[in-house]
């Protein structure tokens, strides 16, 4: 996991005595261009490369790769310390606590919305899936499938039926329940489909989420930004869910999604099971990109 970006930053030294000095005009658009091509967008790129840059002002202009490693990783840190931290879905503020997911199919959004299910279950917690994926073929017997799988409640209604009133009659059985959460699978947005936008507007303000997630894999690179601020624009989300993390080799796209849609990572994808999801933790995110030694 994230070897690239290890390999990257190792790249940007000409020696592998880590106590080398160098100078700040040595080290040049060498950590700008490490950056980049370790899916980090130009503008956050850039931004880290004068942080950086700072930290080498203030330490006389001379440093060793030891101290520039650190530096970068300050830098990064500072970048992932700009976005406000995600609230504590664990102990929700109230019940039912519902949260809306969104996300282009294939994403996994469907699959995450099962390992939440699997979390939260796994904690004690009572949780209803809402099948308002009422859109695509499927859909509808995929989130069954794992409504069994998980052993949690579903509601669902016909294919094609109003996603909304799915949504509704999901947070009512909450609630007659005394359920902890509703977890809401919505349809895939493709491109310019205005309809599928406006549906899931229409759930939006049906249901009232106090949580909207917007899934985004890890694997389509700079792609997922394009399909964030998509979503933004359109939508409206609260935080992200990063799928298929374990297979991103880079490493550095999602220091750019927080950095440029401004909003708190809360759970990863780290596996194809259904146990495989976590809550986010930069601590966790920056000890797999810095590691002691790098590559």
């Amino acid at each position: 996991m994230f070897e690239g970006f290890r390999k990257k930053l190792g790249g940007i030294f000409s020696s592998r005595n880590r106590e080398e000095t160098f100078k700040k005009s040595e080290l040049g658009g060498r950590v700008f261009e490490a950056l980049v091509e370790s899916d980090v967008s130009v503008s956050v790129a850039e931004k880290i490369s004068d942080i950086s840059e700072k930290y080498v002002e203030k330490s006389g202009g001379k440093i060793t790769q030891s101290q520039m490693v650190s530096i970068i990783r300050k830098s990064v840190q500072s970048v992932l310390d700009s976005v406000d931290a995600p609230q504590d879905i664990m102990k929700p503020p109230r019940k039912p606590f519902i949260i809306m997911f969104l996300g282009v199919n294939g994403g996994g959004k469907t699959t995450t919305v099962a390992k939440l299910a699997t979390l939260l279950k796994s904690r004690g917690s009572r949780v209803v899936l809402s099948a308002s994926d009422t859109f695509r073929a499927g859909a509808i017997e995929q989130i069954t499938h794992w409504s069994k799988e998980v052993g949690v409640d579903l509601v669902k209604h016909e294919k094609g039926s109003d996603p909304s009133s799915v949504a509704y009659d999901a947070i009512t059985h909450a609630v007659a329940r005394k359920m902890d959460y509703v977890l809401i699978d919505t349809a895939g947005r493709m491109q310019n489909n205005k309809n599928l936008v406006e549906e899931m507007k229409k759930i939006k303000r049906v249901a009232k989420p106090d949580l909207t997630l917007l899934i985004l894999d890890a694997m389509v690179g700079q792609d997922a930004l394009l399909q964030g601020k998509a979503f933004m624009d359109d939508i409206g989300f609260d935080g992200l869910v990063i799928t298929k993390l374990d297979t991103d080799a880079k490493g550095g796209l999602l220091i750019s999604l927080c950095y440029e849609l401004r909003k708190p990572v809360y759970f990863i994808g780290t596996g194809q099971r259904v146990e495989d999801i976590m809550e986010f933790s930069s601590k966790w995110y920056m000890d797999r990109l810095f590691p002691d030694s790098l590559d």
